[in-house]
């Protein structure tokens, strides 16, 4: 039987937002320096929470962020050129999703005709 702690454990399991790795372990999960990840925080990717000892944490979410960083970059794009392109890609395909929502409200709206 699950108690409220175990409960409470999966669901920051299955948080792709909770901050569940180390740097060294985001390090190499991704096959970077941890070097790599300063960098991507000093571009402004993204910006790791912080431990109570002032240590970065990574999400889920912000690993998959540094992975596409990681393979533009290894296809010749400069950091900065990759966190920009990135971060545009993310805007875009959040106005994409907006659009798509605010549309089918449009085409549901029986007084439109």
């Amino acid at each position: 039987m699950l108690n409220e702690s175990d409960t409470r454990l999966d669901d920051k399991l299955d948080d792709e937002d909770y901050p569940a790795y180390s740097m060294g372990r985001a390090a190499e999960l991704l096959g970077v320096t941890p070097g790599f990840l300063r960098s991507l925080d000093a571009a402004r990717l993204f910006a790791p929470q912080r431990s109570a000892g002032g240590h970065r944490r990574y999400s889920r979410y912000q690993l998959h962020l540094a992975q596409r960083a990681r393979d533009l970059v290894d296809q010749g794009t400069a950091l900065d050129a990759a966190c920009r392109i990135i971060i545009l890609e993310d805007q875009l395909a959040e106005a994409q999703r907006i659009n798509t929502r605010l549309q089918q409200r449009i085409d549901q709206d029986p007084e439109r005709d």
